[in-house]
């Protein structure tokens, strides 16, 4: 049995409560399982019906898909919608129209509201904007925004006027701005002067201004800016507006553009720190149906939920569970400007508490860090607040570790709560693997099954089927309407990185190592593949190694864990560990480095201690919260770090984790 396996079997089996089943829309295992053989039985059929019952289409399409050009698949193509009207025009004569749609909380705690009917105008004010400014169909625009409610108008305003956008982080530098600019031919870009985050106003305007001087940004003529503090940023004649200056004059009316459903929605470019940078291309009928899709079922969307997704709108859990699912679904949702830590670690709590949130999704980072910093401080612990209004959690971005979620479910949910463990990519637009929170049974730190209509499996390196317990390779063996539909630019790279000859060139390969248990067939991700450690010819998944680690309840808060070449087991283990009170050095050091091995060992067997261990405060992050393991790896090579930091929420930590014992 593998060690992915025994964590399956080993943890208990939380079922959702006889009222969550009997309010849910997908209700009890008997209903999932209907929709799966719905699917199966008639896999274009399945899909044609939902399209249908949860799309407008301004021209209704009679192919369902088309797979003559695998793996350029098409969906829906003879069919035509406006992804801007799905979210808003619908509403309208409705009593949503009237609804909050966004609560806005700034860095300082401020709220703004807008609802469906002020939502619609604005982004129709700002689309009117945009073809005044000559941007039209099928021109691409960037936006480097701050999350706030003006960076979802933009991206509506894109939409409705048929401009591909392509959202980048705010907190990328301006070498992968330029990158992104020039590699979609851009003909602008929307900012803001500055963000704030943790009380400190960050600029983004300069940035533009530093990535477009690098030089090369041909395609680019406009640069529009949201001045979001009062303190003035540069501005170039003749190129740069404010959004003061081209909303003046311009209607709250603007038609929704008609695009062809496999026109470009959007394209967002995965983490490019080296070579050239990935633009994952969505389509814009397919993704708004599964955007839609995913909030009904995974999250059982209902018109008195407030919803919380904490995502950036520079990932794509941002595009699909902030700018665009949300809205489709006709909900209400919070955006949030700042960081979980300030002023103190509490505040995601008292957000949840003052907006009553009722479903709240957040990372596994997140919530490890939260941990760490309730369990020192009792103040801001999760009981220290009124968090009854939840009825439904979920995770998001990393698989979580099983002690992780106990806790989650515990103090934030109160045990009441089903969590929603959610895999999926940029690649594929929505939710993948997920429990669905009236029908299946939970299981710490695995995100369970497959959703209707999405054909999991776990092969091996050729591509064969492997039967549950064993370890092998994710993929997904039939197209799914929010595919992505190439790289930008680049269709031979996403036919290599996708669906490799050495599969077949028909499985989709997600690139994630995971298996299923024998008892319920359940997947847990064991973490991307190259990520999967070789040691002395057995096969190690640093999450494996990483839950065990953090099992050690006692001691660690955090830990990350890489390969490095090594001359006698091909690769070592190498650990990154925060511990729960203050970092170690010296002889101390190394005494606990000990105890943490053969707690491994214990935990998962002899052969997966690791053997670097290195101590540190923190765990190089970006301002979202991710781990960047990419640096992690340098490190524990011996290698100088070359890459780009700049989203780095903590740059100062490397040299701590530099250091050997």
């Amino acid at each position: 049995m593998s060690a992915i396996e025994s964590v399956l079997v080993e943890n208990r089996v939380f079922p959702p409560s006889e009222a969550t089943v009997k309010a849910a829309r997908i209700s009890g295992m008997r209903a999932y399982n209907a929709l799966c053989q719905e699917a199966e039985k008639d896999f274009e059929g399945f899909w044609a019906r939902l399209a249908r019952e949860n799309v407008v289409w301004t021209k209704p399409f009679t192919r369902t898909l088309d797979e003559s050009q695998a793996p350029f698949y098409k969906w829906f193509d003879d069919g035509e919608l406006n992804v801007s009207a799905n979210c808003l025009d619908k509403h309208v004569g409705t009593p949503v129209e009237n609804k909050t749609a966004i609560i806005w909380e700034a860095d300082d705690g401020s709220v703004v509201q807008v609802t469906y009917k002020e939502l619609l105008a604005r982004v129709s004010q700002f689309a009117n904007a945009l073809k005044a400014q000559g941007i039209h169909k099928g021109d691409r625009v960037v936006i480097y925004m701050p999350m706030c409610i003006e960076a979802v108008v933009a991206m509506q305003a894109c939409a409705r006027i048929g401009a591909t956008h392509s959202v980048v982080f705010g907190g990328f530098s301006a070498k992968a701005l330029h990158e992104r600019i020039i590699d979609a031919g851009a003909v602008a870009v929307i900012t803001a002067n500055f963000q704030m985050r943790g009380g400190k106003e960050m600029p983004l305007k300069a940035i533009v201004d530093e990535g477009v001087g690098i030089g090369g940004c041909t395609t680019l003529r406009t640069v529009l800016v949201f001045m979001r503090t009062p303190t003035p940023c540069n501005m170039v004649a003749g190129r740069d507006k404010t959004f003061t200056e081209v909303l003046q004059g311009q209607s709250t009316e603007c038609r929704p553009e008609p695009v062809g459903a496999e026109h470009p929605l959007f394209i967002l470019y995965t983490s490019g720190s080296t070579g050239k940078p990935k633009g994952v291309q969505h389509s814009t009928g397919g993704f708004l149906l599964w955007a839609k899709l995913t909030m009904d079922w995974v999250f059982d969307i209902k018109p008195s939920d407030v919803f919380w997704c904490t995502a950036d709108i520079g990932w794509v859990t941002g595009h699909t569970y902030v700018a665009y699912g949300p809205l489709a679904a006709g909900c209400t949702e919070v955006m949030f400007e700042g960081i979980p830590t300030y002023p103190n670690a509490g505040r995601f709590w008292q957000m949840i508490q003052r907006h009553k949130v009722s479903v709240f999704y957040t990372a596994p980072t997140a919530i490890r860090s939260l941990i760490k910093a309730a369990e020192g401080d009792e103040k801001i612990h999760p009981k220290r607040y009124d968090l009854s209004s939840l009825r439904i959690l979920g995770t998001v971005g990393e698989p979580i570790n099983p002690e992780a979620w106990m806790w989650y479910h515990k103090n934030v949910g109160g045990e009441r709560c089903p969590v929603v463990d959610t895999w999926w990519q940029t690649e594929t637009g929505g939710h993948m693997i997920s429990p669905l929170p009236g029908a299946t049974p939970t299981v710490p730190g695995s995100c369970t099954l497959a959703l209707p209509g999405i054909m999991a499996a776990i092969v091996d390196d050729l591509g064969k089927d492997l039967p549950n317990g064993d370890g092998g390779l994710l993929v997904i063996k039939r197209p799914w309407p929010a595919m992505i539909r190439t790289i930008w630019g680049d269709p031979e790279r996403y036919k290599a990185n996708y669906y490799p000859p050495e599969l077949g060139g028909k499985l989709y390969l997600a690139g994630d190592a995971a298996a299923r248990s024998v008892d319920r067939g359940y997947f847990r991700i064991g973490g991307r593949v190259d990520d999967v450690l070789n040691v002395s010819g057995h096969r190690l998944g640093t999450m494996e190694i990483e839950s065990a680690l953090v099992a050690k309840t006692d001691m660690v808060a955090e830990a990350a864990v890489v390969g490095r070449p090594d001359e006698l087991t091909g690769e070592a283990i190498c650990a990154f560990v925060v511990l729960k009170r203050s970092r170690p050095t010296g002889e101390e050091a190394k005494q606990i480095a000990n105890e943490l091995r053969n707690w491994v060992a214990k935990e998962i067997g002899p052969i997966a201690k690791p053997k670097d261990i290195r101590f540190g405060d923190n765990l190089p992050k970006t301002r979202s919260g991710k781990i960047m393991r990419r640096l992690l790896r340098s490190i524990a090579k011996g290698e100088a770090i070359t890459q780009d930091v700049s989203t780095l929420e903590n740059p100062a930590i490397l040299e701590q984790l530099a250091e050997k014992l």
